[in-house]
């Protein structure tokens, strides 16, 4: 499990597309491969993958189909950003929200509206999410844990959240532009509580 509290801006050392429509991805990491073993999880962009070789400071990750489909990670070259952050700890500080490293879907980013101390970033998002979408509640967005500020609904639904100087920088948040994707997993109590519900009808 996860908390969205991203360690380290990694990149991208290499994409090998493999065979069956998997691919293998090594990505520059020294934080997080520190301590990392084989078989060990690591979040990329928000996507859980296992850790199948370590050299000096990267890791390699197969990533198979579904994922490639449901994520942002099939679209990665070389050289690109992105956040890395390591299971927490039994021990550790819950510094974010529950994070599953699931995928839920991709969404867009539709605006940026910078201000003096932070910035407003507006994503669309797959109708089918929308349902999750709270405001004040979490989200995650490319593996970092946001509070949604506003969520909208209609034909194409998009939630805003503000971005503090800190997550600008550390994260690949930072970068994005109008119309880049990102991978997004909703609240998974809201799943949970939704497929609850449903059974009790």
């Amino acid at each position: 499990m996860f908390t969205g509290i991203v360690e380290e801006l990694g990149h991208v050392v290499s994409v090998t597309r493999l065979a069956d429509d998997s691919a293998r991805l090594v990505v520059s990491g020294p934080v997080v491969t520190s301590d990392a073993r084989h078989g060990d999880s690591i979040a990329v962009n928000g996507v859980c993958l296992t850790v199948v070789d370590l050299d000096a400071g990267s890791f390699s990750a197969d990533v198979m189909a579904e994922t490639l489909r449901r994520s942002s990670l099939g679209a990665l070259s070389v050289g690109d950003p992105v956040n890395l952050e390591r299971p927490m700890a039994a021990d550790g500080r819950f510094g974010g929200h529950i994070v599953q490293g699931h995928v839920d879907g991709r969404g867009s980013i539709r605006a940026r509206r910078p201000s003096e101390n932070w910035e407003v970033v507006e994503v669309d998002l797959p109708a089918a999410l929308a349902r999750f979408v709270v405001e004040k509640g979490s989200i995650t967005v490319d593996g970092v844990s946001l509070t949604v500020v506003d969520m909208v609904d209609g034909e194409q639904p998009w939630f805003s959240v503000s971005l503090i100087p800190t997550t600008l920088a550390g994260t690949t948040l930072g970068s994005k532009g109008v119309g880049d994707p990102v991978n997004l997993e909703v609240d998974v109590i809201a799943k949970y509580v939704e497929r609850l519900v449903g059974a009790g009808r």
